[in-house]
C-alpha cells in the first residue's frame, strides 16, 4: 500500500517529495508492526483455546469415568421422561442391559402404585423447584421389588426448553427391611411393655427435665407430653420419696443400676407405689438416667392380703391351741384345789377365781394383738392363778412390749403355764416358780435375758418335741419371738431362758 502510494504520487508530480518518502517509509513500520502483533495475538488465542479444550476434554473424561463408575445409578432423560443414557450400576440395580433401558419411560419402571406420584412430581418441576426426591418402588427385570431414593432434576435452564432429566437412583433396599425391622421390633417392645404395664423413662439432671412413654404418664396419672419440668413431679411424689427421685447419679460409674420405689398421690386421688428401675449414664458430662417404671399397687395390695390371710390363719391356729390347752389347765386347777373343811361352796368360789384368772390372762393376749403391753403385765397375769398361794416370784424391770411381739411373748409364757400345769412344778402342791428379766448391760439398747425357773418336783410325763408348744417355745429351733432358746429339764425342775433383742422391745 505504501508503495502503491508513492508511486502514484510520482506520476502524478514527476517526482517524490521528501515528505512522501517519510509518510510512506513510516506507513510500512505501522503496517508490519500491526502484522506482527495481531500474528502474536492470534498464537496466543489458539493457545490458550487449546488449553481450554484440554481442560474441558479431561474434566469430562473424570465426570464421564464417575458417571461411569459410581456407586449410584445415573440415568438422563429428555422431557418426555424416556431414557438416554445410563451408567452401568443402574443397569445391575435393575437387571436390565443398557441397551434394553435407553428409550424406555421412567414410569414404565417404576411400580403401579408409586407411578401417580411419580407423574404429579414430573409436572410440578419448575424453575423454583427444579428437583424432588422420594422413595419408590422399581420394578426389576425378573419381576423383584428394588427399594430407591428416586431423585430427579432439571437439567435446563429457564431460558431453555427443558429437553432433558437428571436420574439419580439409591438402592436402599436393605436400609428399608432394617428400618422395617426396627419399626416391627420397637412394636413388639411397646407390646410386651403395654401387656406388663411398664413405662419408660430418662431424667435428664443437667437440665432438670423427664421424659417418658406414654404409659409412663399413665402410671403417674398425667397427661402424655414430650418431657415435663421435674419439678411438676414434687407435688405427686411423696415427699419421703421425693430424693430418691432428684438425687443426680453424682459418683456413680455410668451404667450403675438405679432400683428405687416411690409413693405417689395420682391428681385423681389414688395413692400407688412405683418402682423405678434403669441405669445411670453421662453424655458430654452431663448425668442422666434412663429406665422402665412399673406400678406395684395392685402386687403390693395382693401381698398384704397374702400376709393378712397368712397372719390370721395364724392367729387361728394359735387361737385353736390355745383353747385345746385350756381345758387340760382347768382340769389341772380343779385337781389341785381342795375343798377348805369340807365346804363345797368355798371350793366353787375358789375355782370360779382362778377360772376368772385364767379368762383374763386370754383376754389380755388377745387386746394385746392391738396394741402393746409389759413383759410384767403378761407374766403377772399368767401365773396369777398360783400367784396367791406364794408360789410364784416375778421381778424384772419395766420394759414395754410392741403389739405383735407382746401376743408372742403371752404365747410363750402361756405355753410355759400350760406346761408347768401339765407335766411341771404346778402340778405338784409344793412347786414354784421364778420369772425374771433384766438387760445384758446397763446401756440403754441392750438385748434383754429372760429366765423361766421351776423348782419342785416334776411328773414323769415327756416333752413331746414336735408338737406345737415346742415350736412355740423353740425347743429345737427357733422361737415364736426372740432367738436363742435354752430348754433345760432338770432334776429339781426346769429353766427356761430367752433373749429378746432392742427391735422387739421398748424400754
Amino acid at each position: 500500500m505504501a508503495a502503491a502510494g508513492l508511486g502514484a504520487r510520482i506520476i502524478v508530480n514527476g517526482h517524490a517529495l521528501a515528505d512522501d518518502w517519510v509518510r510512506a517509509i513510516l506507513l510500512v513500520l505501522s503496517g508490519g508492526m500491526i502484522a506482527f502483533l495481531f500474528d502474536r495475538s492470534r498464537q496466543s488465542l489458539r493457545a490458550a483455546l487449546d488449553v481450554k479444550l484440554a481442560a474441558v476434554e479431561a474434566a469430562e473424561s473424570r465426570y464421564r469415568r464417575a458417571f461411569e463408575r459410581a456407586a449410584l445409578g445415573f440415568a438422563t432423560a429428555n422431557d418426555r421422561g424416556e431414557l438416554l443414557r445410563l451408567n452401568q450400576r443402574l443397569s445391575a440395580l435393575l437387571g436390565y442391559l443398557e441397551d434394553d433401558l435407553v428409550g424406555r419411560r421412567i414410569d414404565e419402571l417404576v411400580h403401579q402404585d408409586d407411578r401417580a406420584p411419580l407423574k404429579n412430581s414430573l409436572a410440578a418441576l419448575t424453575s423454583e423447584a427444579p428437583w424432588f426426591g422420594s422413595e419408590m418402588r422399581l420394578i426389576r427385570r425378573d419381576g423383584s421389588i428394588l427399594w430407591a431414593w428416586l431423585t430427579l432434576s432439571l437439567s435446563a435452564s429457564d431460558t431453555v426448553p427443558p429437553d432433558s432429566l437428571f436420574v439419580v437412583v439409591d438402592d436402599i433396599t436393605e436400609r428399608r427391611a432394617a428400618r422395617e425391622a426396627l419399626i416391627a421390633q420397637n412394636e413388639w417392645l411397646d407390646l410386651a411393655l403395654s401387656a406388663g404395664r411398664l413405662g419408660t423413662w430418662r431424667i435428664l439432671y443437667g437440665q432438670n427435665i423427664i421424659s417418658g412413654s406414654r404409659q409412663f404418664w399413665e402410671i403417674l396419672g398425667l397427661p402424655p407430653a414430650a418431657f415435663r419440668p421435674l419439678s411438676d413431679l414434687s407435688s405427686i411424689i411423696h415427699a419421703a420419696d421425693w430424693d430418691k427421685l432428684v438425687s443426680p447419679p453424682g459418683k456413680e460409674q455410668p451404667g450403675a443400676n438405679y432400683d428405687v420405689e416411690v409413693r405417689l398421690k395420682r391428681p385423681d386421688g389414688h395413692v400407688r407405689w412405683v418402682a423405678l428401675r434403669g441405669r445411670a449414664e453421662s453424655h458430654d458430662g452431663r448425668d442422666q438416667r434412663i429406665g422402665i417404671a412399673a406400678d406395684l399397687t395392685e402386687r403390693r395390695q395382693t401381698t398384704l392380703l397374702r400376709a393378712a390371710v397368712r397372719r390370721q390363719e395364724k392367729l387361728m391356729l394359735e387361737q385353736r391351741h390355745r383353747f385345746s390347752n385350756l381345758f387340760p389347765v382347768i382340769t389341772a386347777i380343779v385337781k389341785m384345789l381342795d375343798a377348805p373343811e369340807g365346804s363345797l361352796a368355798k371350793f366353787k368360789e375358789t375355782l370360779v377365781e382362778r377360772i376368772r384368772a385364767l379368762e383374763a390372762t386370754h383376754m389380755l393376749l388377745t387386746r394385746s394383738a392391738d396394741g402393746s403391753s409389759t413383759i410384767r403385765d403378761l407374766v403377772a397375769q399368767a401365773l396369777k392363778p398360783f400367784s396367791d398361794a406364794g408360789r410364784t416370784v416375778v421381778t424384772g424391770p419395766d420394759v414395754r412390749i410392741s403389739g405383735g411381739t407382746a401376743e408372742s411373748f403371752a404365747m410363750i409364757i402361756h405355753e410355759l403355764t400350760t406346761n408347768s400345769i401339765k407335766h411341771g412344778v404346778l402340778g405338784d402342791a409344793q412347786g414354784k416358780i421364778e420369772a425374771r428379766w433384766d438387760f445384758t448391760s446397763a446401756q440403754a439398747g441392750d438385748e434383754i435375758v429372760f429366765d423361766w425357773i421351776e423348782t419342785g418336783r416334776r411328773r414323769a410325763a415327756s416333752i413331746k418335741r414336735q408338737g406345737f408348744g415346742s415350736m412355740v417355745l423353740g425347743v429345737d429351733g427357733t422361737p415364736l419371738v426372740g432367738h436363742s432358746s435354752l430348754f433345760e429339764i432338770r432334776e429339781d425342775g426346769l429353766r427356761y431362758s430367752l433373749r429378746l433383742s432392742p427391735k422387739e422391745v421398748q424400754a
